[in-house]
């Protein structure tokens, strides 16, 4: 028989606002909520990451070191934040100089099952549900597909 280490699922080191909701089993740690923060089952929000108020992240969900997501944001369930672009042709190996940061504005909606690499979403976007975000985002606006490309602006 093998040796084998199990680690609990848990909540620890987390700065929160008032009103916050997470959801059991979630890990969750050493990060920061604002006020009225929801986070849904299956979630995983690493050390450093910062959540802006009234922002609802759905079930299973990671949300990488070195992300900021601004308030008034929806993230759909399964939604993936990369910080590893695999710049040398494989994964960085803990070697977080090589990781990137991703800023998420205010009044994002990410859809169900999107992938954000390592950019900057302005405020005011909607990202389309399976949608691979590899480029900022610097105009309001809907935007879908992999890679995700501007649609049209808000009627």
């Amino acid at each position: 028989m093998t040796d084998i280490e199990l680690y609990e699922t848990m909540v620890r080191d987390v700065r929160a606002g008032h009103n916050v909701k997470i959801i059991e089993p979630a890990n969750v740690y050493e990060c920061d909520l604002s006020d009225n923060v929801f986070i849904g089952p299956f979630c995983e929000i690493q050390r450093g990451v910062a959540i802006g108020a009234r922002t609802r992240v759905q079930s299973h969900s990671f949300i990488c070191e070195m992300v900021s997501i601004g308030d008034d944001c929806f993230v759909g369930h399964g939604v993936m934040f990369v910080n590893d672009r695999f710049a040398d042709g494989g994964p960085a190996r803990g070697d977080v100089t090589k990781w990137e940061s991703t800023a998420i504005g205010n009044r994002v909606s990410i859809g169900s099952n999107a992938t954000i690499m390592p950019v900057s979403i302005c405020d005011d976007v909607v990202v389309g549900a399976g949608s691979v975000v590899t480029k900022s985002i610097s105009k309001p606006g809907i935007y879908a597909g992999n890679p995700a490309r501007y649609l049209r602006s808000f009627k």
